[in-house]
């Protein structure tokens, strides 16, 4: 919200910036006018014009200036948003890593088998067992071993689903 109300103090700053400029090129040309119509020529009497006498470096300076400060104030307003989302990806992108350390460091506790079983259960939460041996390529004994094993270690939990039993992960990674 900050950036909202500086961008909007900007592009008012800059308006303001251009008023000026353009009030005092008025003035100027008035009593440039006013000299004309006095004296009836724009000629002063060393030999210079009025009109080529003006300096019209600062008033394109000032309004470069003005145009780079509506433009800033334009892009707070209108691209904060982006920032948020930036941010935002961002966070969700060092979740992630950091959620994969934390099951990188869980698997090196564990037997090839245990991280075979663990791996595939990550992938698909609520795997049959039918599954996972297909998955695992392990003997059918050797893998109610392993998941009673990782029962135990209180990782997963299995539950009965008809005649099949489904595994899920019971720590959340």
């Amino acid at each position: 919200m900050e950036n909202k109300k500086l961008g909007v103090i900007l592009i008012v700053v800059g308006i303001l910036l251009i008023s000026v400029i353009y009030i005092n090129k008025y003035q100027e040309d008035k009593l440039i006018n006013k000299i004309v119509l006095e004296q009836g020529s724009c000629f002063l009497e060393d030999g210079t014009c009025l009109h080529e006498d003006r300096s019209s470096v600062l008033e394109i300076l000032g309004l470069i200036i003005s145009a780079v400060v509506i433009a800033l104030g334009i892009y707070l307003i209108f691209f904060e948003k982006s920032q948020k989302e930036i941010v935002s990806a961002l966070g969700k992108q060092k979740q992630i890593k950091v959620d994969e350390e934390k099951f990188d460091i869980l698997l090196k506790g564990l037997t090839a088998e245990e991280k075979k079983v663990i791996k595939a259960v990550k992938e698909q939460d609520g795997i049959t067992q039918a599954t996972l041996r297909l998955r695992t390529d392990l003997h059918k004994s050797k893998l109610s071993i392993v998941l009673d094993g990782l029962e135990k270690k209180d990782l997963i939990v299995r539950k009965t689903k008809g005649k099949t039993k489904q595994v899920f992960l019971k720590i959340n990674i």
